[in-house]
C-alpha cells in the first residue's frame, strides 16, 4: 500500500446530515481570517474538496470541513466548510459536528454539564454552548450570524408548475423559500426525488427572473445557491413548529432541518411577524430530526433589518479514518456521475 496526501477525517453526522471533520494532515492554509483560509483553499487547493467528497471516496450527501487554527483571540479554533459545489460562509449542521467532533475528540477540553467556547467560520465568530454528559456531547447550540430577508412574496413563472410566490431570505447562505403545498409536495419522504428535481428547477427561475441578492456588508458573497420548502406553521403546546426540506445543489436534500435554511426561515417568519424575539422554533426534516431556533436579538445588516438567530441540535461521531490516493490511482480527485450527481440547471449567482 502506497498513500499520498493522506489526512485525518473525523466522520460525524448533525440530525442525519453528514458533516465529516479534518481534524489533521492539511498542513499550513495562507489567510488572516477564515474566510481568507477559505478562498485559499477554493482558488489553490480544491483537489482536496474533490478528493473528500466525490466518489470514489465521498458521495453527493457528504459535508466535509477542515479544522484550522484561528489568529482570532477570541476563538479557540477556525473551520472552514466544503460542500458538493461551494465553499459556504457558513453551514449550521457542520457547525454542530465540529464542536462535537472538537469536543468528543479531546481538541478542546470538555467541561459537564456546560462547555462554551468560540468558533471562527468564513462567516465570522460563532459562540457555541455545548450541554455534555458522560463525555458525550447531548446538543450544540450555536449563535448565527445576522440573518435577514432580501424579498417577501417574489412572483416567478416556473415550467412545470406555472406562477409560484417566493421568499428570499439569507441565514448564512442564500434561500429561495417556498411553501410546498403550492409546488404540489407535502414533505414526504418518498418525494425526495421530485423534491430535488423540481428545487433546482426553481432556483434556476429565481435567478433568472429576479435581481441578484447581493449581501448589504459583504457583496463578496454568493447569492441563491439553496431552496427551502416549507410546510405551514403550527402551535403545538405553546410551541412553534412547522417542516422543511432543504434541496442543497447540485441537487439532493439536506437530511438536517438545515441550520443557516432555519435562519432563513427565521428571518422571514420576524419580518412577517409570525416569531417574536425570545420565542423558541422547532424545525424537522424530512426524516424526522429536529432543531430548536430561537430569534434572540434584532440588528442591522448596514440599512437592512435583521435578527441574530440561535439554533440547537446534536451530532453524532460515525468513524474515525485516514483518506488519500495511491499514486497509480486514475481517480485520485474523484469524478462524478449524473444517476446521482445530477448535473447543474444553471450557473451560480455570484457577485464577486
Amino acid at each position: 500500500m502506497q498513500l499520498n496526501n493522506l489526512v485525518d477525517v473525523v466522520g460525524c453526522h448533525a440530525e442525519g446530515e453528514v458533516g465529516d471533520v479534518v481534524v489533521g494532515g492539511v498542513g499550513n492554509v495562507p489567510g488572516e481570517t477564515m474566510f481568507d483560509k477559505r478562498n485559499y483553499l477554493q482558488n489553490h487547493r480544491d483537489d482536496l474538496r474533490l478528493r473528500l467528497l466525490r466518489e470514489p471516496r465521498g458521495n453527493v450527501i457528504r459535508n466535509v470541513n477542515v479544522v484550522l487554527p484561528s489568529n482570532n483571540s477570541k476563538a479557540v479554533m477556525g473551520y472552514v466548510i466544503m460542500e458538493s459545489t461551494e465553499y459556504p460562509a457558513m453551514s449550521g449542521s457542520n457547525t454542530i459536528c465540529v464542536a462535537t467532533v472538537l469536543l468528543e475528540t479531546g481538541m478542546i477540553p470538555m467541561e459537564e454539564p456546560v462547555t462554551r467556547f468560540t468558533l471562527e467560520a468564513p462567516a465570522g465568530l460563532i459562540d457555541v454552548e455545548c450541554q455534555c454528559r458522560n463525555g458525550k456531547v447531548t446538543s450544540v447550540r450555536f449563535v448565527n450570524q445576522p440573518a435577514f430577508v432580501y424579498r417577501l412574496d417574489a412572483t416567478i413563472d416556473v415550467p412545470g408548475i406555472g406562477t409560484l410566490a417566493v421568499d428570499i431570505a439569507w441565514g448564512g447562505m442564500c434561500y429561495v423559500i417556498v411553501d410546498a403545498a403550492s409546488a404540489g409536495f407535502k414533505l414526504d419522504p418518498a418525494e425526495g426525488r421530485e423534491l430535488r428535481l423540481m428545487g433546482e428547477r426553481i432556483k434556476a427561475a429565481a435567478i433568472e427572473q429576479l435581481a441578484p441578492a447581493v449581501h448589504p456588508v459583504h457583496p463578496e458573497y454568493p447569492g441563491i445557491t439553496n431552496l427551502s420548502f416549507t410546510n405551514p406553521l403550527e402551535r403545538v403546546d405553546g410551541v412553534l413548529r412547522a417542516r422543511n426540506a432543504v434541496v442543497v445543489s447540485p441537487g439532493r436534500i439536506d437530511r438536517s432541518p438545515c441550520g443557516t435554511g432555519t435562519s432563513a426561515r427565521l428571518a422571514v417568519m420576524h419580518a412577517r411577524g409570525q416569531i417574536g424575539v425570545g420565542e423558541r422554533f422547532i424545525h424537522e426534516s424530512i426524516v424526522g430530526t429536529t432543531f430548536e431556533a430561537v430569534v434572540e436579538s434584532t440588528t442591522k445588516q448596514g440599512s437592512v433589518d435583521a435578527i441574530i438567530p440561535s439554533i440547537a441540535g446534536q451530532a453524532w461521531i460515525t468513524q474515525l479514518i485516514k483518506v488519500g490516493f495511491d499514486p497509480t490511482d486514475p481517480f485520485p480527485a474523484g469524478y462524478t456521475l449524473s444517476d446521482t450527481w445530477l448535473e447543474p440547471m444553471y450557473a451560480y449567482e455570484t457577485t464577486a
